[in-house]
């Protein structure tokens, strides 16, 4: 598959890119992309939610009633989880969410993902481009000149861009990632994925 690329202005440079077949017309495993965004959400996870149970409740110390003739129930601590105040039985402790998964089964699901957009023709590719200082306005300008400002979009570049990042972070539909940090819930969770020039031969090199 080729496609056209693109200037920042939005017309057609007259080059095509060829998409490699091994990385963007593979079958597709819809169970791998299953299990890689599930890994990835379940690893967002930060595991920090908890609660006291009867043995970290302040108070309680003191039996409050003798053990008998009260014509009550028996009753050794206020904190007991029965009474208002008391510990919480089986409650939240804090522990880690983690998942992994074998490093050809995330190359597969990656794969797949990306075969996906390219069938469903959300892959652009533009020039490679830099920006002189973080002005927000200019990358929304390159969205809007290719009709993709109001649609949910993946910039993927060759390499880190402190000033494109600190350009790009307030544009709400957008997300920019590097080629080696692209991974299965991006490329999903998109509807555009736009491609620097020089991102292609990164991409095929990680995948």
């Amino acid at each position: 598959m080729e496609l056209d690329v693109y200037k920042t202005d939005g017309k057609p440079s007259g080059e095509k890119l060829a998409l490699s077949d091994k990385v963007f017309g593979i079958e597709p495993s819809d169970h791998a992309i299953y299990q890689d965004v599930k890994r990835y959400l379940t690893n967002q996870r930060q595991g920090n939610a908890s609660s006291k149970n009867r043995s970290l409740v302040r108070g309680g110390g003191k039996k409050p009633w003798r053990q008998k003739g009260r014509g009550t129930a028996r009753v050794g601590t206020i904190r007991s989880p029965l009474w208002v105040g008391g510990g919480r039985v089986f409650g939240p402790v804090p522990h880690e969410f983690s998942m992994k998964m074998p490093k050809k089964m995330k190359k597969l699901a990656k794969k797949s993902a990306l075969t996906y957009k390219a069938r469903q023709n959300e892959i652009t590719i533009i020039e490679d481009f830099k920006l002189a200082e973080p002005k927000t306005r200019e990358v929304f300008k390159i969205l809007k000149n290719n009709n993709i400002d109001s649609r949910k979009v993946l910039l993927v570049t060759g390499e880190y861009d402190q000033v494109l990042t600190q350009a790009g972070r307030n544009i709400p539909n957008l997300t920019i990632r590097v080629a080696e940090e692209l991974n299965t819930y991006d490329i999903l969770n998109c509807q555009v994925m736009l491609l620097q020039k020089g991102t292609l031969e990164k991409i095929e090199e990680v995948c």
